[in-house]
């Protein structure tokens, strides 16, 4: 079975919902260098009956996964694809060719990667030090590490770090066994934080997580299910039809202050996931 499997779910589910936060007072629009615009082979393009959604791969996080998605994307086989397990305040799964939460593609199943290894190479952007730790970004997704000064004391001179279950993120579902990712996927409607370190974080919605939240949800969900009617890589679409992409760029100074008016605004219980990266497609 390749479905989520969590313990306790409804239990996790009321503790995991987090309440909106404070709205804080509007600040200026980025400029020109505050953005930048994702690789165009790192950006899948999945076209839902509710609204087109851009979901940025990330594979400094995740290699062998964002391999897999942008695979099985090229060959087909999420065109079509039901969400057919769609949890309000949880997230939407869908990529099963059965449909059904017990299908998988004909390729191998894949090897974890639950945790990754940072580098001083690594592009990440500090959101927040916590002494032993340190939240920020790796592109658009949120993660959290080790401190980095730990580094020096390690074989590889890498620390430890996880990607975070925020709000649009994407991840890979499995059964039982921590090696039987596929090729089914979820999108987080919400942020769910037990499952980072148990799921495989390969992605994040930079655009289009409004359709995201208006998938029918239901476990499973009766039908008409809302579907992926095509899914693509932005690399592959027509140059004519290809929509230009930009998101803000984390090293760049908008950004960097919005963090800071972000942490005051939360306090102690500040997060990354905490903080909205701003895109534009046009």
């Amino acid at each position: 079975m390749r479905t989520l499997l969590l313990a306790a779910v409804a239990a996790a589910f009321a503790s995991a919902a987090n309440a909106q936060a404070p709205v804080a007072p509007a600040r200026a629009a980025p400029a020109a260098a505050d953005w930048r615009t994702p690789d165009p082979n790192d950006v899948l393009v999945i076209d839902t009956n509710k609204g087109r959604v851009f979901v940025e791969m990330v594979p400094e996080v995740a290699p062998t996964h964002v391999a897999r998605v942008r695979e099985l994307a090229r060959e087909g086989l999420y065109n079509g694809r039901t969400f057919f397990r769609v949890i309000d305040g949880f997230m939407a799964q869908t990529g099963d060719p059965q449909d059904n939460g017990q299908g998988a593609s004909e390729k191998p199943n894949l090897e974890p990667e639950f945790m990754f290894r940072r580098g001083g190479d690594l592009p990440f952007v500090l959101a927040f030090d916590q002494a032993v730790a340190e939240q920020g970004f790796v592109k658009s997704l949120p993660v959290t590490t080790q401190s980095m000064m730990l580094a020096p004391m390690t074989r590889d001179g890498k620390v430890a770090g996880f990607g975070q279950f925020c709000r649009g993120v994407a991840g890979m579902a499995r059964g039982s066994e921590e090696n039987s990712a596929n090729a089914q996927f979820f999108l987080m409607r919400d942020r769910y934080p037990s499952l980072e370190r148990r799921y495989t974080p390969w992605g994040r919605v930079i655009a289009g997580q409004d359709a995201v939240g208006a998938i029918k949800t239901g476990e499973p969900v009766a039908a008409p299910q809302d579907r992926m009617e095509r899914v693509r890589v932005l690399a592959d679409l027509p140059e004519a039809e290809r929509p230009k992409v930009r998101v803000i760029d984390p090293n760049g100074a908008w950004f960097k202050a919005e963090i800071a008016r972000v942490r005051n605004l939360k306090g102690a219980e500040f997060s990354a996931c905490d903080v909205n990266l701003p895109s534009e497609v046009k």
